[in-house]
């Protein structure tokens, strides 16, 4: 049978017993009350096919002072990347999160490259906590630990986009697909185990946050997505924010199989499912009564 990876509901709220006591004195820098958002994964095609399970994840944290979410995007070839893309989506955030508690700054360079050092560190304890011995470093590591990484941060005075591999991000309307790498070999962040050199966040967009309407990231499965709907419906349409499985069942419905008749052939008309690989998407915007 075919397991697909659930997509947790990341709608609770993750605040500090501290921040709620603070909450009524800040009402205008709470970025929790200013943002909702949207989110949804499906496994592609081409997986269900091969009976393998979604290798992609996201996840998303509020607070009151900031808002970071991210979706990984397992290696294909990786025999249980979902794996990593689940660590992955977890680690990176809650790597954000602490940095941000620290008092460091997303405008900082320092602050990306703290980022990735302290994630290596976090791959290089899981690596030794949970390798097999009989298993060569390098192997489990291609097989679990291969993710590509989308994310975004957003505080009070400044909103971030930073990827490390391909998929997509839209800033205000403005969607850029971040093309596929050479060999379609992406710089994993699994990578910098080797040499640390070799990997770098890329920082895709910053602006004031005053001037943030709606943000989305995703997974690279978006690329079909795109070629048979109008994403920016997904950050413009109510649905998707009021229902919060909306996403996940307008992707559902594009990836469903239908078989129908034609009378005058004769014969039935097979149509799959467009989207051929795992595709996952976070859509951020700024709640009406914040709108200019």
């Amino acid at each position: 049978m075919q397991e697909q990876v659930e997509v947790p509901d990341m709608r609770s709220l993750q605040v500090s017993a501290s921040e709620i006591q603070n909450q009524g004195q800040n009402q205008g820098q709470n970025l929790s009350n200013q943002f909702e958002y949207a989110c949804g994964s499906i496994i592609g095609r081409n997986h269900v096919l091969a009976s393998k399970n979604n290798q992609d994840a996201l996840r998303i944290v509020l607070w009151d002072n900031f808002v970071t979410a991210v979706v990984c995007d397992g290696c294909g070839s990786g025999k249980h990347s979902e794996v990593g893309a689940k660590l992955g989506s977890r680690m990176v955030t809650d790597a954000i999160a602490d940095l941000l508690h620290q008092g460091l700054a997303i405008s900082d360079p320092d602050f990306w490259n703290v980022l990735k050092i302290n994630l290596l560190q976090k791959l290089k304890d899981f690596v030794t906590i949970a390798n097999d011995s009989q298993e060569s470093v390098m192997e489990f590591v291609n097989n679990y630990l291969l993710f590509t990484i989308v994310g975004l941060v957003i505080t009070p005075s400044e909103t971030v986009t930073f990827s490390m591999g391909d998929g997509a991000i839209a800033v205000n309307g403005k969607l850029i697909q971040i093309p596929a790498y050479p060999d379609n070999a992406p710089p994993y962040l699994a990578y910098g185990l080797y040499r640390s050199d070799a990997i770098e966040f890329e920082i895709r967009d910053q602006l004031p946050t005053a001037e943030v309407e709606s943000v989305l990231i995703a997974t690279d499965g978006i690329d079909d997505l795109i070629a048979v709907e109008e994403v920016d419906r997904f950050w413009q349409e109510d649905r998707y924010f009021k229902n919060p499985d909306a996403i996940r069942r307008k992707l559902s419905m594009l990836n469903r199989e239908e078989v129908k008749p034609d009378w005058q052939k004769h014969e039935l008309i097979k149509r799959s499912g467009v989207l051929s690989d795992d595709t996952t998407l976070v859509v951020i915007r700024k709640r009406l009564a914040f709108s200019c």
